[in-house]
């Protein structure tokens, strides 16, 4: 149990890391949006538009507080 805790860790990085990489790139917010829902569509993660817009806020957040 404690190997797939820590593989869902090493995942959940990797997508946070990607995430934030697509969310200093200079596009417009829509355009990386879609490319967040295209990145984890691909890594299959299946979020509707609105839980890709809450994901990109929550972590906006995070990074200004």
């Amino acid at each position: 149990m404690k190997s797939l805790n820590i593989i869902l860790a090493v995942i959940g990085g990797a997508v946070a890391g990607a995430a934030v990489g697509l969310l200093f790139a200079p596009e417009k917010g829509e355009t990386t949006r879609d490319e967040i829902a295209k990145f984890l569509k691909e890594k299959g993660i299946k979020l509707k538009k609105s839980k890709i817009e809450e994901l990109a806020e929550e972590i906006a957040d995070e990074m200004n507080s």
